[in-house]
């Protein structure tokens, strides 16, 4: 299917096209006030940082997760590639997210994940919802919740299942 160029996602689009095609009317119009920050009501959007801390090249999940995110109405803002524990919590105070959601392939958790939360901590967002996706073996799930991460979510998670718990937690205002 190849979309005219009217029906392109535009930098204001809350959804890619194919999302965008399946809603409609009202609702379309509820995403659209969401991604510019605000809903009709004054309520607040549930703003995102997705990040990709270490040196870790792999961000393919990471902008799926950024999309679906997205799509769902959140506002998401993508770090890109190789960032330090430093410059994620920076860019979460700078943005004043809701929520990090962080992405690790590299089996760096260990080392990243306590930095960037006592650095979140440090920066008085101790109330950031702080999640954890990628390669992370069963055994090291235990140490990443006691070093603040909330949920960690492994390769093949339905990404509707990622997009609920966020909403159940930050709300959706």
């Amino acid at each position: 299917m190849v979309l005219a160029a009217a029906e392109r996602a535009t930098p204001t689009s809350p959804c890619s096209p194919v999302g965008r095609a399946v809603w409609s009317g009202a609702r379309y119009d509820d995403a659209l006030g969401r991604a510019r920050g605000m809903r009709d009501g004054g309520e607040r959007v549930i703003r995102v940082l997705v990040a990709k801390p270490g040196l870790d090249g792999h961000d393919r999940g990471a902008k799926v997760i950024a999309r679906a995110l997205r799509d769902a109405g959140m506002e998401v803002v993508y770090t890109g590639l190789h960032q330090t524990p430093e410059q994620v919590a920076e860019a979460a105070l700078q943005e004043d997210v809701q929520v990090v959601a962080l992405s690790i392939l590299s089996g760096a958790h260990p080392t990243l994940v306590p930095r960037i939360a006592g650095l979140l901590q440090q920066n008085g967002q101790g109330d950031v919802l702080l999640l954890l996706g990628g390669i992370v073996p069963e055994q090291d799930v235990a140490s990443m919740l006691d070093a603040g991460v909330s949920r960690v979510f492994g390769p093949g998670t339905d990404t509707r299942d990622i997009v609920r718990y966020i909403q159940e937690r930050v709300g959706d205002s």
